[in-house]
């Protein structure tokens, strides 16, 4: 392919690469962080309930939570310019539907379609980075990216809340038009075309319908049980929906190329990781769904002040994240795993002041405040560890199923939490009786992570950052996985001579579907030179094997770099950087970058 993991970022191919990823990626994040902010006023505006703002945030997380994986695999086999630029395309369109939305069911069904949108240009963006960029450039070109991405997190809100205020809540989603009125052009006349040479086989349509059928039963179920009770219309989908899932994962076991390999969760640390994710962003999505009506229906905040109120924590994610995942490296995850939940949960619980009558800098600043700090000293290594519990050949793998994970929890959380709470369909009306609920919905999302936390502390390994994936594929298997023997170039490594050219190992057609998950070098020492990990799988050296526990000729134990590269090697994006950007925000990382880059 012309310009494939060659074009230098000073040349003017790679300004506009850069440009045109972080353009697509802007669409996807600048929707979820101000879509939060207007939802008291779409339930104004179009008569809508408690349940009605559920689904307006759920639908657009259930088609992205469940095709994001097929998203990444369809890029890998026909093209990731072109999976890219369809689905900012398909983007715009349903972005405009929503605008235009005359009542709350087509609104509904739009917020689907975006979402569908989300898990095909979401992949891409990462991964044209990942397969065009020179590898010498790519950790500067990811840091690029994901700091734009941090600016547009701190500006979502504040954005939201100001068309909200100005001319309305539908110029929230109409937003994203010009926004692709300028990437379409772009990407099709800058940006070369990649694809993987070695995807094949059928995609794994069949595992992602019973995954988002199972995921959307049962959050209709969650969300009509507080109007229905415990009636057929909710036991009936709540069974099916849990049917469903047992099947997806029937399916998966049995598949010869399955969407979510099974044998990834074969690593105890991998598995350990991912359900305090679930903890973690269960809370994180329920909070930031709940806190941004709270504070206009019961505080008397405008949707503007709304929006602004909440941007100590990204503020704080923006200027402390890289310190934390330098942090993390030093003295292991599992501190900062447990210590960082465990604040998160202090700041959720301290935000019961933000009542009637509630003072900002007194009731309502110091909860975000240690929500942030917990945030800063959680999530980076959360992710670094996702990583690194893993081979490095499965890193893109790894990162779309710890997303997946973390859509799904916040998904769920957004649907049961107003239950658990006791909150009516027209709660959101009445500041006495959101303001009641609130309280007693603040203390469940500590409680979760209070949860993540014991099992941080009771299952996260301390030395996982610098065993690097020594668990992949099971406890103890290869220690040193990826490595390679003397003149092998394999799937996973670098090959002599091409240093930070590490082609990841497909399942699948998994692979790269993980846009926000990955980065150069997948945060681990020991498992290869720059951009070991992908957002996209690199294209494959043909005719070679993986050889697990050896050691490639030259190469150092941590860090290895390969033989007879060009100029030293440089080191490598953290992995956090990426992680989230473009799908949900907060949190958000802006990555850890070298002096001057």
């Amino acid at each position: 392919m012309p310009g494939m993991a060659g074009v230098r970022l000073s040349a003017p191919a790679g300004r506009w690469l850069v440009f045109t990823t972080v353009l697509g990626s802007a669409m996807a994040l600048l929707d979820s962080t101000v879509v939060n902010v207007a939802l008291p006023r779409i339930g104004l505006d179009l008569g809508a309930d408690l349940p009605v703002l559920q689904w307006t945030v759920n639908a657009y997380m259930l088609t992205l939570a469940g095709l994001i994986l097929l998203g990444g695999a369809l890029g890998d086999r026909f093209g990731r310019r072109r999976v890219f630029v369809i689905g900012v395309i398909w983007f715009a369109l349903a972005s405009l539907a929503c605008g235009l939305a005359p009542n709350a069911g087509v609104l509904i069904a739009a917020r689907a379609l975006q979402g569908i949108g989300g898990a095909l240009l979401t992949p891409g963006s990462l991964a044209l980075i990942q397969s065009v960029i020179h590898p010498d450039d790519r950790a500067r070109a990811i840091g690029l990216w994901s700091g734009f991405g941090g600016v547009g997190a701190a500006i979502g809100p504040f954005l939201g809340g100001w068309l909200v205020d100005g001319p309305g809540w539908r110029w929230v989603f109409w937003l994203n038009v010009p926004l692709a009125a300028v990437c379409v052009p772009v990407a099709l006349r800058h940006v070369p075309e990649t694809s993987d040479p070695e995807a094949h086989g059928r995609f794994d349509v069949v595992g992602a319908a019973l995954g988002a059928a199972a995921l959307g039963l049962v959050t209709y179920a969650l969300i009509a049980a507080p109007q229905k009770g415990a009636s057929p219309a909710v036991v009936v989908p709540a069974v099916a929906g849990l049917a469903l899932g047992v099947a997806f994962v029937a399916v998966e076991k049995r598949r010869s190329e399955p969407m979510l390999p099974l044998s990834i969760f074969a690593s105890r640390q991998f598995s350990a990781v991912n359900a305090v994710t679930l903890c973690v962003y269960a809370a994180f999505g329920g909070f930031f769904f709940l806190s941004v009506i709270n504070l206009q229906v019961v505080v008397g905040y405008s949707a503007l002040a709304a929006g602004t109120a909440l941007l100590p924590t990204t503020t704080l994610m923006l200027l402390l994240s890289a310190r934390s995942g330098e942090l993390g490296k030093r003295i292991g995850p599992r501190i900062p795993l447990t210590v960082g939940p465990l604040l998160c949960a202090a700041g959720m619980l301290l935000m019961t002041r933000a009542g009637v009558g509630a003072v900002y800098w007194r009731d309502i600043l110091p909860g975000l405040v240690v929500l942030g700090a917990g945030m800063v000293v959680l999530v980076a290594p959360l992710t670094a560890t996702v990583l690194a519990s893993v081979d490095v050949g499965r890193a893109g793998l790894a990162s779309g199923v710890n997303n997946a994970a973390a859509r799904a929890a916040g998904l769920v959380a957004v649907a049961a939490l107003p239950l658990l709470a006791g909150m009516g369909p027209e709660a959101y009306r009445s500041a006495d009786a959101f303001a009641h609920t609130f309280r007693r919905a603040m203390p469940i999302c500590a409680g979760v992570l209070v949860l993540g936390a014991v099992v941080a502390w009771r299952t996260v390994r301390s030395d996982v950052l610098e065993r690097a994936g020594a668990e992949a594929g099971g406890e103890g298997e290869g220690a040193e996985a990826g490595a390679v023997p003397e003149g092998a170039a394999t799937e996973g490594a670098v090959p002599e001579g091409a240093e930070g050219v590490a082609p990841v190992e497909r399942a699948g057609g998994a692979e790269g579907a993980g846009a926000e998950g990955t980065a150069e070098g997948a945060g681990a020492e020991g498992a290869g030179a720059e951009g070991a990990g992908g957002a996209a799988p690199s294209e494959r050296v043909k005719g070679v094997k993986r050889v697990k526990g050896a050691k490639a000729k030259g190469a150092k134990a941590k860090g290895a770099k390969a033989k007879g590269a060009e100029g030293a090697a440089r080191p490598p994006c953290r992995p956090e950087c990426v992680y989230h950007c473009g799908v949900s925000a907060p949190p958000l990382d802006p990555g850890d970058r070298r002096p001057g880059a």
